[in-house]
Parts: structure tokens; sequence; C-alpha cells
């Protein structure tokens, strides 16, 4: 094949502009800092265009993979204000914390009851959640909660926060059913979206920096995050010098 060829078959993914459409968005993950790699650059690109971004965490990170023998209970307190702060980085100061024990979630009733109501609440036109399918090439990506995470998250969207008849008890609280628009899956490896983030990039590496109990040499995690997205941009035809974060994007409605 030649290179004009080659040039003429090149893949290019849609780059996602804001809009009205999306006024509210709301971020689920499994821990604290999952949002910085996955999504803090379009986090920033959403706020900065006037959306109002809220999070909710569905475990304070008390087993995360470092070597602090401190109780759980404190090193939750560490990463919650950790993610609040990364969170101020990206313009979100909207935070749900729903304290699940690390290295425990699963897709339970309980829990989908649970992110249901963050979602009433919060009434996001969009959930970016993690993939609940497992990424064989990027094993990392599919640690056992975030895989549940985002099966009760995809849960939680359909068909519970929409349906009156489901979780009863939230409308005893007054928490009326609210239908999310589009859900957006990070960690995919065939994203039909992408979020130009080469003016955000510097918000996404200053979220990740607040996660010190995580990450001992930032100097590597920047160089990965850096290369990482480039390698997102360049491979879904965004170009040279430019940086992206990819997503699976679902229409709910």
């Amino acid at each position: 094949m030649s290179k004009k060829d080659k040039k003429q078959t090149k893949v290019t993914t849609p780059v996602f502009v804001p809009d009205d459409s999306i006024k509210t968005a709301l971020v689920v993950t499994a821990h604290p800092d999952d949002v910085d790699y996955g999504a803090a650059g379009t986090v920033a690109v959403l706020t900065a265009a006037g959306v109002s971004v809220s999070y909710c965490l569905v475990t304070s990170g008390d087993a995360g993979g470092d070597e602090d023998t401190r109780p759980r209970d404190e090193r939750s307190a560490d990463r919650e204000r950790e993610q609040t702060a990364a969170a101020e980085q990206v313009g979100v100061r909207d935070l749900h914390f729903l304290r699940i024990p690390d290295g425990t979630v699963e897709p339970t009733l309980a829990l989908r009851q649970a992110i249901t109501r963050v979602i009433r609440v919060t009434k996001p036109d969009l959930v970016i959640c993690q993939n609940p399918e497992r990424n064989w090439d990027r094993i990392g990506a599919s640690h056992p909660d975030h895989l549940a995470a985002g099966e009760a998250t995809v849960r939680a969207l359909y068909p519970d926060a929409g349906n009156p008849h489901a979780h009863p008890q939230l409308l005893d609280e007054g928490h009326l059913p609210h239908k999310v628009a589009e859900l957006w899956l990070m960690s995919t490896a065939s994203p039909n979206v992408i979020v130009d983030i080469t003016d955000t990039l510097s918000a996404k590496l200053a979220a990740l920096r607040c996660h010190a109990s995580q990450i001992a040499d930032f100097a590597q995690t920047e160089e990965w995050v850096r290369s990482w997205t480039t390698g997102v941009a360049k491979a879904n035809g965004l170009g040279k010098k430019k940086a992206a974060e990819g997503f699976r994007r679902v229409k709910l409605r």
C-alpha cells in the first residue's frame, strides 16, 4: 500500500465539541485517582465550557497499592482529601463518596441504589464511568472494582435511574426519576468519540499530582500520561502534537 493510500484509509474518530445538550455531568469511578487517569482532561474541557460536573467515588481507596500500613480509616481520609484537591484542579467541587470498602466492590442492588441516588440528586445529562468489559491488553484498567463499578453504573442508568418503580425508597426520600441522555465509557480499545485535551493536559497532570500517596515517581507518571494521551490523539486522527482521551459513547435516549 502506498503512503497516499494509507492516508486515505486513516481512521478518524469524531471529536467532541461542547454544546448546549450537555449542561450537567457525573463521573462514577471505583477509586480516588481513577477519574484523573481516565478522564480529568475531559472533565476540564467540560467545566471550561460551563458544564456542572460532579464525581461519585464508590470507594475511598483504603486498600490502595502502596506500602502505607496505617489503619484504613486514616488512609481513606487522606485519599478523599487528595481526590477533593484533584477535583478542584479541573473545576469540580461536588463529590459524593459512597465509602464501599476498597477491593470488595460488586454490582449489587445496594450499590445500584446508591449510584441511582447520586444520579437522581445530580441529574446529569452525561455520565462517564469505567468500562465493565475486561481489557486483556491493559489488565491494570480491569481491576475487579473498576469492572464492578462500571457494571453497577450501567445498571443504575438503565433501568434504575429513570424508573419510578426501581428502589421505591428513593421516592420516599424525594429523589424523582431521572433519565440520562448519554453514557461515555472509559478505557475502551475502540473509542467512537475523542476529546481534544491538548489545552487541558496540564490540568489533568495537576490533578494527578494531588494523589501523592499513590504516585511515588511523578516524572514517570507524567511521561506515561503524555505518551498515552498523544497516542490516543494520533491513533484517532487528531494529529501530531495533540493530546486526547477516548470513550465509547452510548446514546441512552
